[in-house]
Formats: C-alpha cells, structure tokens, sequence
C-alpha cells in the first residue's frame, strides 16, 4: 500500500505538474493523421483526425470526437506524457505557396490591377484567401463577394469591363439547367469570365479526408444545407463554428477538391492575363509577370 502523500501525484498535487518527467524534460511528437493518443486527464483516448494552430481533434473507436487545446504534456502516448507539435514544413526545391505555386517571400503587394475576381459569399472568399492569397497579393488582384448571383448582371454593368479591366466571377453550383448557369449565361463576354465548381455550398469542395470525415452527407430538400450537414455529422457546432473547423482543415491545395482548384486557376490566369491587343502593343508592360 501506498504511503500516504506519495504515489502519482507525488507529495504536493499543487507543488507541480505530475505530468513532467522528473528532470523536466517533455517528448514532442509531431502531429499526424491517426496518431493514437490520451488526454492527460485519462478522460478520452482516440486517434488525430485533424488539427489547427492551437488545437487538436480526436476520434474514438466510437466515432466520437473532441477536442483539444495543444500545450506542454497535454497527451499521454503508451502512457508517458508528450507535447503534440505541428509537424515542420520539410521543403524541397522552390519553396511553394498553399496554391502549389512557387512562392515570392518578402514580396511587397503588387499595387491593385483594375481587374477583380467575385466569389458567392465570404467563406468562398476565405477559402480563396487562404489558398490563393499569397499568388493574388503578389499579381494585385482583390477577391471581393456578392450576396448571390441574383443582381450579378448589374454588378458586371456597375463594373463596366474592358481591356486591362477584366472581372471573374467564382459561382457555387454552376450546373446545367441551374439559375446560377442561366444568370452566367447573360454576363458572359470577353471581359468578363464565369466560372464554378458544381457543389451546393464551397463545403463541398474542401476534400472529406481534409476534415476527417468519410463524405459529406446528403440533405434533404428544403433542409437548409449547412444546418443539415452539421446535424448529419453530429457535430454541436454552430455553422459558423463548423466553417472555422472545416477551413482550418485546409492548409494546402492538396485539401480540395479539382473542380475547385481547375476553376480558380482559370479565372486568376483570365484576369492577370495580357488582352490580345497589349500582346501586340510592347509598350503596355503587361505579360512580364509570371
């Protein structure tokens, strides 16, 4: 039997923390998909599905998941105390952006072209940012959001687009017969580029792996999507909380899905691209950039 004061707590619980090894010294693990770990209170055991700057989700055999706050001997792995770490970046060759490109570092912000790319709505914009944020800084294009398609054809006319003013549109669930590809249809031209990906929301198009999940579930009509889906997958999360979630999910192109990527690509190289007439014109400046 134990004498009294000593054992896993030692003789004062609030002398220390019971956690640290007794020189002081506390392994870091790098983090990594299906690493099977133990909060330190013994309360949860499960494996990483995702993490973010400051936190860390698990899963348990039950499919149940929590999360939790990163920090020094936070976890037990085979039953000694550890600190998770975000794995370091390892790069090889060009160091390369979240869009996959090679990346520009120190780079100042072009100054703003005229031309713009319009997405549907601020987490498609978010989304953009965080993938494509460091390759439209360096071209100095603005993403900027509608509220919807619906008075798009008179955004396009407010915006008046001509050489070296181009406008791209990015549009959620652009597919035949939609109302998205009939209003597409009407603003259309040679200064003017409407693509989209074929999802109901940009949810869609952050890869199910990314987020931990095996697909995106299906909702049923007149269900408003982003309540259905949060409920579908169990989650106790306002749809506000559950898109800080998914974006933070998302750290490279690699996390999303190629009919997004394909028509984001599209229109960045529609709006930074030379106008036919310029490529004729040597004094425009315009085509030197990559």
């Amino acid at each position: 039997m134990a004498t009294k004061g000593t054992g896993r707590y030692g003789r004062d619980v609030l002398a220390g923390d019971w956690r640290l090894p007794r020189k002081g010294a506390v392994r870091e693990v790098a983090l990594s998909r299906d690493l099977v770990v133990e909060d330190a209170d013994e309360a949860f055991c499960g494996a990483v599905v995702t993490w973010d700057r400051s936190s860390v989700t698990l899963e348990d055999r039950a499919g149940r998941r929590r999360v939790f706050d990163l920090g020094p001997a936070a976890f037990l792995l085979d039953g000694r105390p550890v600190t998770l770490v975000r794995p370091a970046p390892a790069p090889r060759g060009p160091l390369r952006s979240a869009s996959g490109s090679v990346a520009v570092p120190g780079a100042a912000a072009r100054t703003a072209r005229e031309s713009r790319i319009y997405v549907e709505g601020a987490h498609d914009a978010e989304l953009v940012e965080k993938v494509w944020g460091h390759d439209l800084r360096v071209e100095g294009i603005a993403v900027e959001f509608l509220e919807g398609v619906d008075d798009l054809p008179s955004i396009v006319a407010d915006f008046s687009p001509g050489p070296g003013r181009r406008l791209g549109v990015l549009v959620d669930h652009l597919v035949p017969g939609s109302k998205e590809s009939r209003i597409a249809e009407r603003v259309r031209g040679e200064h003017v580029l409407v693509a989209g990906h074929p999802y109901v929301d940009v949810w869609q198009a952050v890869r199910p792996g990314a987020v931990g999940i095996g697909a995106w579930p299906e909702v049923p009509r007149g269900r408003p999507w982003k309540e259905g889906v949060v409920e579908a997958l169990g989650w106790r999360l306002e749809t506000g909380e559950a898109w800080r979630r998914i974006l933070g999910s998302v750290r490279t192109y690699a996390d999303l899905e190629p009919s997004l990527l394909g028509r984001v690509e599209e229109l960045i190289d529609f709006v930074t691209g030379p106008h036919p007439d310029e490529l004729r014109d040597p004094s425009s400046g315009r085509g030197a950039h990559p």
